[in-house]
């Protein structure tokens, strides 16, 4: 049995932005990386069960980067995404509507190359990336 790790985030936006932010290429690629010097240079999303997530995350520098694959198990418009990553790990986020505030929880199994903190890390600060972008248009 995996380790679970969650991350969360509340963000200032309706649901129905939030839903676009998260689910659009377009908006992917400007929020899925953890730090400032990482990028991600493509996003494909074909948002459906049995549908392929494709993204690539890049060091700006070129020193480093990896292609995250995930296939949909399970979506709820406004509510809920869960997948399996390539390596069969599995991960469920679910959006919580206030009116203009949405809560964005995402719980997901550890892989064993890393600390869980520093995974924990990692995540969040993608969230709060997504956050940041989400808010701001």
């Amino acid at each position: 049995m995996s380790t679970k790790i969650t991350v969360s985030a509340l963000v200032t936006a309706p649901i129905e932005t939030v839903w676009e932010c998260w689910t659009n290429p377009e908006h992917i690629k400007k929020w899925n990386f953890a730090s400032d010097d990482w990028h991600c240079p493509f996003a494909e999303n074909d948002l459906r069960i049995g549908g392929k997530n494709h993204t690539r995350m890049e060091a700006k520098d070129g020193s480093f980067g990896f292609d995250f694959i995930l296939i949909y198990d399970q979506i709820v418009e406004h509510s809920e995404i869960s997948y399996t990553m390539e390596d069969g790990r599995k991960s469920t986020t679910l959006f919580e509507s206030n009116g203009k505030v949405t809560n964005v929880t995402s719980t997901f199994d550890a892989e064993n190359e890393n600390p869980p903190e520093v995974q924990q890390f990692g995540w969040q600060s993608i969230l709060n990336n997504f956050k940041k972008h989400t808010e701001s248009i």
